[in-house]
C-alpha cells in the first residue's frame, strides 16, 4: 500500500512538473513576438501588434493593429519602413 502511494505521488508530480514547463514554455514563445513600428509614405506610423505578414501575390501587407487590436492591411507600395520597437 505504502508503494502504491509513493508511486501515486511520483505520477502527479510528474504531471505536475510537465504542466509547469509546458506553460512556462508557452509564455516565453508569446512574448517573443514584438511589436513594429510601420511608417507610411504619408507620414503616418502604425504600431503593430507582432511582425507584419507580407502576401507576395497580391502585395498586401497584413499586420494587427495595436492600437485597435484589430486585424487590418495596407498595400506594400504605401510603406516606407518597418522597425522592431523595443518591447
Amino acid at each position: 500500500m505504502l508503494k502504491q502511494l509513493k508511486s501515486r505521488e511520483n505520477t502527479m508530480q510528474k504531471r505536475l512538473m510537465t504542466a509547469l514547463f509546458t506553460a512556462a514554455t508557452l509564455f516565453t514563445v508569446a512574448g517573443c513576438s514584438s511589436n513594429q513600428a510601420v511608417e507610411t509614405t504619408d507620414g503616418k506610423t502604425i504600431v503593430t501588434d507582432g511582425k507584419p505578414e507580407v502576401d507576395n501575390d497580391t502585395g498586401m501587407v497584413s499586420y494587427k493593429n495595436a492600437a485597435t487590436g484589430k486585424t487590418e492591411q495596407i498595400n506594400r507600395d504605401q510603406l516606407k519602413n518597418m522597425s522592431e520597437l523595443d518591447n
